[in-house]
């Protein structure tokens, strides 16, 4: 028997079991190499609890080039995959916003965008020429009561149209799951906001309390009313947000035992003080900056640099040129110390992510602390420098030509995730007054640090003209929305629950472009197997179930 007719009586054979305990038995096969068909346990348990119907309306549709069909095929195999696990259906349909009555068009496209779901200009070769239409990469999930909604098309900067919808096809599981998981959620965790030493004023936490508030309720913490750890352990994560007066011992120790006793940690720190109202005319000096937590930290296994970031992949900053009339003139000049970093870690927090932006950030070390693993999520580009402290920051500077040579590091770490077994920073010292020794636990292993060293990366920014605070992520002078609302979402989602459906952030769908050679000389092999053999098995199957039925009701009637 030759290796052709062997194929073919494995799929035959193949497919009549199929198709028998098609018969009498549920169940799912799921063949393809990276388990497509197939979704977390985590994803399964979200499915698994529905209790009542629900309804997706995708909004990819009308007549798409190639890529764009292959990503609208693989939300609706997504969709019906999480039906056949969920306890409740869940159906879908199109819709094409755009296609809607006039007087209900505008007031639905305004609410995708409040979902972030927004139009994308999409440019296709047709006739010999190129079109271009809007369309809405994204779905909204519905139950009787409420809706949520989520956009699917996501990619890092720099990526190929094809790595862009690769990596959306990779993450459909956790966008949707993750919106189905919000719509049907019966309570929220909660998270707390470390207050007291001058870490941000209301407009400034406003974009961070707005990132969370779909997953997680945000609460103020201020250390010094806190009598023991226990009155914080309630906490999934405790954000520690550019505080501007040093923490004390017993802070410490509170943030410490927290961490010992299973919590999270989240530090976003300056280390270099900078005062941007001194920077005109001559300028002014970046000093360094004492938060009173770099002994913790560098227990923990990571040291924040007294230095400050350049890099020529640089964001602008907003500076008065002059007056026109009784207007000031605002002109967006580069300035190399807005770090738009793009280069991302392969982790579930990270991974897809568009660019985040830095303002005076300072570089990221790792030390030796036995028992923890230091995972880099963020780099610079190839073209960054650290410049020591004391640093000049001057916008008169913006105006002069960069030196391309001064700017010879690469890849620079800029946000570091550390998890494994921790030593308390109090093991053999001496505690602060009002704690006892016995209280103190010496490791812990179930929590997590997360420590980036820009203290103004979830603080929002202002508008320029309305003077309100934007949400996290908007700068008024960017080409684009930036990913500092995504990066702290998925932070805190792992930080709380790794296993959880973050976890399906880590799928990995490799591209497979067909070999020229083998499909021209194999062409109608496949053309066999694909068309004339179901066509042949359905019809052989048919005639033998109708003499097989035939046979056992001429011998019921003899009998």
């Amino acid at each position: 028997m030759n290796n052709i007719a062997r194929t073919i009586l494995v799929i035959v054979l193949t497919w009549l079991l199929a198709f028998g305990l098609g018969e009498t038995v549920r169940f799912r096969w799921d063949l393809t190499e990276e388990k497509r068909f197939s979704v977390a346990e985590a994803t399964r348990e979200v499915l698994s609890a529905l209790d009542e119907p629900l309804e997706v309306e995708i909004l990819l549709t009308g007549d798409l080039p190639g890529g764009m069909r292959r990503f609208q095929k693989a939300i609706e195999e997504t969709v019906k995959t999480f039906d056949a696990f969920s306890a409740t259906p869940i159906r879908f349909f199109y819709q094409n916003p755009l296609e809607l009555p006039a007087d209900i068009q505008q007031e639905y496209i305004l609410a995708l965008a409040d979902y972030g779901i927004t139009p994308t200009n999409l440019f296709a070769s047709q006739q010999g020429g190129q079109t271009s239409r809007l369309i809405f990469p994204g779905v909204v999930v519905r139950n009787e009561e409420f809706e949520v909604g989520a956009l699917l098309l996501k990619g890092e900067k720099g990526m190929s149209p094809d790595e862009i919808l690769n990596l959306s096809i990779e993450n459909l599981e956790f966008e949707l799951g993750q919106a189905i998981k919000r719509l049907v959620a019966k309570y929220q965790r909660s998270v707390g906001l470390v207050m007291g030493h001058g870490e941000m004023a209301l407009d400034d936490g406003f974009g961070l309390v707005e990132a969370l508030n779909d997953d997680f309720e945000v609460y103020k913490v201020p250390l010094e009313q806190a009598t023991n750890v226990e009155d914080l352990l309630d906490f999934e994560a405790l954000i520690i947000a550019g505080p501007q007066e040093p923490f004390d011992e017993r802070e410490k120790y509170l943030l410490d035992q927290y961490l010992m006793y299973g919590g999270n940690l989240l530090f976003f720190i300056d280390q270099m003080a900078v005062d941007l109202a001194d920077a005109g005319g001559d300028g002014t000096v970046a000093m360094p900056f004492d938060s009173g937590l770099d002994d913790l930290l560098f227990r923990y296994g990571i040291r924040i640099n007294r230095d400050l970031i350049q890099d020529l992949n640089f964001g602008y900053h907003p500076v008065v040129s002059g007056e026109f009339g009784d207007q000031s003139q605002i002109v967006p000049l580069p300035w190399p110390f807005y770090v738009m970093a793009g280069r991302m870690a392969s982790h579930p927090i990270t991974k897809g992510l568009d660019q985040v932006q830095f303002r005076f950030v300072s570089s990221l070390d790792t030390v030796k602390a036995e028992g923890v693993r230091k995972i880099p999520l963020i780099f610079s580009s190839d073209y960054a420098r650290r410049l020591q402290a004391p640093v000049r920051v001057a916008f008169e500077d913006m105006v002069q030509e960069p030196d391309m040579a001064a700017f010879d590091l690469s890849r620079l770490p800029m946000a570091y995730l550390l998890e494994g077994t921790f030593t308390s920073y109090f093991k053999n010292r001496f505690l602060p007054e009002g704690f006892e020794q016995a209280a103190l636990l010496e490791r812990g292993d179930k929590g997590r640090v997360l420590v980036v060293g820009d203290g103004g990366f979830v603080k929002s920014l202002m508008n320029p003209v309305s003077k309100e605070p934007l949400p996290l992520g908007e700068d008024p002078f960017a080409e684009a929305p930036l990913a500092n609302r995504a990066f702290l979402q998925h932070a805190l989602q792992f930080l709380s629950d790794p296993d959880g459906i973050i976890a399906s952030r880590t799928k990995h769908y490799q591209i497979r472009p067909l070999n020229r050679v083998k499909s021209v000389n194999q062409r109608f092999f496949w053309q066999f197997i694909n068309v004339a053999l179901p066509v042949a098995m359905v019809v052989i199957f048919g005639f033998s179930r109708y003499f097989i039925r035939k046979r056992r009701y001429e011998h019921t009637i003899h009998e």
